[in-house]
């Protein structure tokens, strides 16, 4: 039988916006896809940067949508925040929630005191994703941060969140905001840092779990520093050209068009030194590069022509920080 990509892991965690659903909808294909992983007993666990809802109602939208999810399948940046708060600060400290009310309750089962003005005096504050966030709470966090000692954490920052009618201001926006007045960076708890798809493994219980993605700055960035697999997919924010020009550490390993190729064989691809420069077959999609031009010879709409053009830059580039690739040229397939 030949072998899936899926076959190469023992349990998926999954991102949501952009992956299972954009907005209130469904992304076409994905339940079923999840629900056969699940069905087939494969792990699956929802890691989401969304502090906005309990998981409990992340669950219960999931199985709405054809996804059947129970609480403990999901992993939020809520939850990581609460964490980490609990993890360095006294049982019973006043935290100023600036976000939801599930928010709230996630601070509150951590042991903590959820409130929500300077007046209350709280010794640390938390920010996360809340839709109905407005000028006054952003104000009121930057008033109580003004204290250099009170501690600031940020479930995420992402600056966009997939929404059906397209990309909207994400946590990001307004946590920069928030440091702008504040004049000083928070601590961030959930993507892109490791601890919450280690959190999201454990309850797994896995070994060799598959992070899968839209988004390189938090899905693919974290999975990477956690040390797992993880593979890029195209029905969220970035694209086969941001995927080319991504810096080191938020490079996938992986590709796919949708979750349908989780369940498809996935082509080799084949990197090598030639001529002082390097050349990538994926396919019959080949790509060469002498570290500033990039020539494909494949078909654009094809996805191995960018699969074996990122691995022909990457491996030209193989350290970098900074998002960069040349504009492709392209001619067909030998």
């Amino acid at each position: 039988m030949t072998e899936r990509l899926i076959d190469r892991f023992d349990a998926v965690l999954s991102d949501l916006d952009g992956v299972v659903y954009a907005g209130p909808h469904a992304i076409p294909g994905a339940p079923e896809i999840l629900r056969g992983l699940a069905a087939d007993g494969m792990p699956v666990i929802y890691v989401t940067n969304n502090a906005s809802r309990s998981v409990d109602t992340v669950a219960a939208h999931l199985t709405d949508l054809g996804v059947p999810t129970e609480p403990d399948g999901v992993v939020s940046s809520a939850q990581a925040g609460a964490e980490l708060l609990a993890g360095r600060v006294p049982a019973g400290t006043r935290v100023l929630v600036t976000g939801s009310q599930a928010l709230a309750d996630v601070v509150e089962a951590a042991g903590l005191v959820p409130v929500r003005s300077q007046a209350e005096e709280p010794r640390a504050v938390i920010q996360g994703f809340d839709p109905a966030l407005g000028w006054a709470a952003l104000a009121e966090a930057a008033y109580t941060l003004a204290d250099p000692d009170v501690l600031w954490v940020a479930t995420n920052t992402d600056l966009t969140i997939p929404q059906a009618r397209g990309l909207a201001p994400g946590n990001g926006t307004l946590v920069a905001a928030v440091r702008a007045a504040a004049g000083r960076p928070p601590l961030v708890a959930g993507k892109p840092e490791a601890p919450i798809f280690r959190t999201a493994a454990q309850r797994a219980g896995s070994a060799r779990p598959v992070v899968l993605g839209d988004r390189l700055d938090t899905d693919i960035r974290g999975g990477n520093a956690a040390g797992f697999a993880t593979v890029a997919v195209l029905t969220g924010v970035d694209t086969v050209h941001t995927i080319l020009a991504a810096c080191t550490a938020e490079r996938p390993d992986h590709v796919v068009e949708t979750l349908d190729g989780l369940l498809e064989p996935y082509p080799e691809v084949v990197a090598e030194a030639c001529d002082g420069g390097h050349v990538a077959r994926c396919g019959a999609a080949q790509a060469e590069t002498d570290g500033s031009r990039l020539l494909v010879r494949g078909a654009r709409s094809d996805l191995d022509s960018w699969r074996a053009a990122c691995a022909a830059w990457w491996a030209a580039h193989p350290d970098t920080d900074v998002p960069h690739a040349p504009e492709p040229e392209w001619e067909p397939a030998a």
